[in-house]
């Protein structure tokens, strides 16, 4: 029985891929990017990858409403139903392969190959006995730092939210300004710093709002403790930003690939940058970059775009396993939400921090009896809707 056992467990195969689609609501809308950009509800997508030796694996994938990058939930499941029926009868275990086969048949998507490659991972975790911030590189299952979020708003609103956050154990605060008023910006930014208490800091998060003119006035007439985030559209204008004030700048959405993270160090557009799984593929190449990021000094902040307890965790499992000095806080989607797939389970915070599962794999298990149903199901290369 134990050879037969070894055996199932080196001739480890995927037969089959199920996909679910959640609709899950905001609490309140979410306004960003100088108030154009309006989230009320998001789309995701879970999928379970199961193998011949009856170990499965857990992944989502949910962008952050489809006003925020190319990426919508329909259109990640549509590169499901391409990848899943060439993925059949390969070894999960394998991630280089297993991405290797994903971006041949299927180039860019990144966000239709993130739940499955988080799957994969899931499943070496659990047929190693390891949590996935042991296999990612962490020696303990370090606690992270957790920021709140606050939305764009009149300042003393924006005050409002973060003294709240405040006693709830926040000292991180990502806050989200931008707009085509360099006055209004600068009053904004000021009445914040001045209402912070002496043991937090806010990361200002422009979300491509400026034009390079508009960012260069606005920082350069303000002193900040945090950081400033995506001042502009491009990494050419955040760059050109970088080179003419001194506020430490942290990219995120002008990075999608790890040539646009070789690019911004080249250009020396920033010191630190956001790596989200989901975006950026998985996290196969979420740590590729996160260890890159390590190599040249920057610091990292991990999260996902969106989605339910199962996609935070996954990015804790990687926060926390990044060194201590290059680790910054994590941003967690599910405080946002009006629904919760996978109740008390995976990385919650707790007075500012949130920790990883010490559990083998990801650590988190939905209940397929409260999923329902799921949209496709992909056994050997059938498809069943």
């Amino acid at each position: 029985m134990v050879a037969l056992a070894e055996k199932r467990c080196i001739l480890m195969k995927i037969v089959g891929i199920a996909v679910w689609q959640l609709d899950l609501p905001l609490t309140t809308p979410y306004w960003g990017s100088g108030g154009r950009l309006k989230i009320e509800k998001l789309d995701s997508t879970l999928v379970r990858v199961d193998t011949d030796a009856g170990v499965s694996g857990w992944g989502e994938s949910c962008p952050w409403g489809n006003t925020y990058t190319p990426a919508d939930g329909p259109r990640v499941r549509a590169g499901i139903a391409v990848l899943a029926p060439l993925l059949m009868k390969q070894d999960p275990r394998s991630l280089e392969a297993i991405n290797r086969t994903m971006d041949t048949v299927l180039p860019g998507h990144q966000y239709a190959k993130s739940a499955i490659d988080m799957a994969c991972w899931d499943i070496l975790g659990k047929v190693t006995g390891m949590p996935l911030w042991r296999l990612l590189g962490g020696t303990e299952a370090d606690l992270v730092a957790v920021t709140s979020s606050i939305s764009i708003g009149p300042s003393d609103e924006m005050i409002a939210l973060i003294r709240d956050a405040y006693s709830k154990g926040y000292r991180i605060h990502s806050a989200m300004v931008g707009g085509s008023d360099p006055v209004a910006d600068i009053a904004c930014i000021q009445a914040v710093e001045a209402a912070l208490k002496s043991d937090e800091k806010v990361a200002y998060d422009v979300c491509r709002a400026w034009l390079p003119a508009v960012a260069i006035q606005v920082l350069n007439n303000v002193s900040v403790r945090g950081w400033i985030e995506q001042p502009c559209q491009t990494l050419q204008q955040c760059a050109h930003v970088a080179s003419r004030i001194t506020h430490p700048i942290i990219l995120d959405e002008c990075l999608y690939t790890f040539e646009d993270y070789l690019s911004a160090w080249r250009l020396g557009a920033c010191e630190g940058v956001k790596v989200k799984p989901n975006r950026v593929g998985g996290l196969t190449k979420a740590r590729q970059i996160r260890d890159f990021g390590v190599a040249v000094g920057w610091q990292v902040h991990v999260d996902d775009l969106g989605g339910s307890p199962l996609a935070d965790t996954a990015a804790i499992h990687l926060a926390s396993s990044t060194p201590a000095a290059n680790r910054l806080a994590s941003s967690l989607c599910y405080h946002h939400l009006a629904a919760d797939p996978v109740p008390g389970q995976g990385a919650r915070s707790i007075d500012g921090f949130a920790a990883p599962p010490t559990a083998p794999g990801l650590g988190v298990e939905p209940d397929i009896t409260a999923l329902g149903m799921p949209a496709s199901v992909f056994r050997k290369g059938r498809r069943h809707a």
